[in-house]
């Protein structure tokens, strides 16, 4: 993302109450601007999520790497001694999960205690929070789904978990997701597939307006059970309390 396409995430934030900004895209801190935006972000009283990969913060300049576990065991002994995840500081450390396979994730709050007493017990770690994302049969993982046999099983399950609570609370009705280029999504998923936000709404920053985008139809495709099974998934973890996966 440009510095000029920052500029006007940042003037659009200027005219509204938008209380959170969070930063994606495998690795955020590489951009150039990353700091500035941040400062920029926090001067205007904004709440300012890192989606981090933690690897960045001990191999600079790259994403990922050999001996991913190592690096990223030592950059959360890093923020730890910074005060994120104490519980104390105000510094939030939360955590992302999500399965190995073609099915959905586990209880969150099991999981979540179940990685506090490991991590505490192994490497002296401690977190705020587990969040459990459930994998949206898209990009690698669609292709996955596809040579192994498992898309219409999958596809399967997610429809018959569908969760009327989760259903409530998706993220695509209180965020939205800006492009590298300033285009508008409805989510980071319609991002990656390409699905910009409905023609009746501002398809880029510059036509900005909050109260057209607060009224626009949401752009919806079958990924988009994928966030209304079991207990929903969102960029925050799940939504509700699920049923039993199937």
């Amino acid at each position: 993302m440009s510095r000029q396409t920052m500029e006007q995430c940042l003037a659009a934030l200027a005219g509204t109450v938008i209380p959170t900004v969070e930063l994606t895209g495998g690795a955020p801190e590489l951009n150039p601007h990353f700091r500035w935006f941040v400062q920029q972000c926090r001067a205007l009283g904004r709440h300012v999520i890192d989606r981090c990969n933690l690897t960045v913060l001990e191999l600079s300049g790259q994403q990922r790497g050999e001996g991913v576990y190592e690096t990223s065991i030592a950059a959360l002994k890093r923020l730890n001694a910074l005060g994120y995840g104490d519980g104390r500081s105000g510094l939030r450390l939360d955590l992302v999960t999500n399965p190995a396979g073609a099915y959905l994730p586990p209880d969150q709050g099991s999981l979540e205690l179940d990685w506090k007493r490991e991590l505490q017990r192994s490497h002296g770690i401690v977190f705020d929070s587990l969040f459990c994302m459930t994998n949206m049969p898209i990009g690698r993982f669609l292709q996955w789904l596809e040579a192994s046999g498992n898309l219409q099983g999958y596809v399967e399950r997610l429809l018959g978990a569908f969760n009327p609570v989760a259903a409530r609370a998706v993220m695509c009705r209180s965020l939205l997701s800006v492009g590298w280029d300033g285009r508008l999504y409805d989510c980071d998923f319609n991002q990656m597939l390409n699905m910009g936000v409905g023609e009746s709404a501002p398809q880029h920053l510059e036509a900005f307006d909050l109260a057209a985008l607060e009224a626009r139809e949401i752009v919806c495709g079958p990924h988009c059970f994928g966030c209304t099974a079991g207990g929903g998934s969102s960029c925050g973890g799940a939504l509700a309390r699920g049923p039993e996966e199937r």
